[in-house]
């Protein structure tokens, strides 16, 4: 893999899929999957944050991860609680910004106020960005985006014809960072399950089967290299893309 600074994503997106089929081969509770799962986030983190990558967007629990078995939902919430006492200190000495994206409303009052806390801790940070994508769901950030610009066109703040992509972008989560250069799925599923739709356009789009509690340094170094073979064209042609790297050198 290259070190070359330009080479290296700027934002890195991942579905972290896998913890309960890893725990199901060993014979143990879904939950022991999520919890050893942690392990890997946190090498993921340390990982990114030396590679020198922007911004790390993580899915630790989708809109639709309520509809699982409710013994395993309050393990995750439980385990949300805990790991964030555990792990916040030691993101902010390592100058990490910690990012909440999804309705946290549905949260208990402990977990509001464990994301809170650490929100408010890590908030000046000018290392990585971690966003945590938790109560997420694609099609509710592109809902909840068009909510406040009706809602600005209802206060005669912006009119229809000003809305625009931009427009709507900046009241889409993320916004103000760089679109996801790099997608990575665990878990051997192929697809973006509602995240970041709207996000994902132009992101390159990584598949591995290593489960989540798997995932290391090497795993994360190979969808890098994979990353560093991909041509991002834009809609334009191979030949612009050449050309204004040249002229660009």
């Amino acid at each position: 893999m290259s070190d070359n600074p330009a080479l290296i994503p700027q934002h890195i997106a991942v579905v972290m899929d896998g913890n309960g089929r890893w725990a199901k081969k060993r014979l143990l509770p879904r939950v022991a999957g999520h919890k050893a799962g942690v392990d890997s986030t946190r090498s993921l983190v340390e990982s990114c944050a030396n590679y020198g990558v922007k911004a790390l967007t993580i899915f630790a629990f989708s809109s639709e991860n309520w509809n699982r078995p409710e013994k395993e939902v309050k393990g995750i919430m439980s385990l949300f609680v805990t790991t964030l006492a555990s792990e916040v200190e030691k993101l902010h000495k390592k100058n990490v910004c910690v990012v909440f994206i999804g309705d946290r409303s549905r949260f208990s009052e402990s977990l509001q106020y464990a994301i809170e806390t650490a929100e408010q801790l890590t908030c000046n940070n000018t290392g990585l960005i971690l966003n945590i994508a938790a109560n997420y769901g694609g099609r509710w950030d592109v809902v909840q985006a068009c909510k406040k610009v009706i809602e600005k066109n209802r206060s005669g703040e912006l009119s229809i014809e000003e809305v625009t992509e931009d427009v709507l972008s900046n009241e889409i989560c993320l916004n103000g960072l760089p679109e996801p250069d790099l997608f990575i799925r665990t878990g051997g599923e192929r697809r973006i399950s509602n995240f970041l739709i709207w996000q994902l356009a132009y992101t390159e789009l990584y598949f591995t089967d290593v489960l989540w509690p798997d995932f290391d340094k090497k795993t994360l170094s190979h969808a890098l290299d994979w990353y560093q073979t991909r041509q991002r064209r834009f809609g334009k042609t191979s030949e612009q893309v050449v050309n204004n790297a040249n002229t660009a050198g």
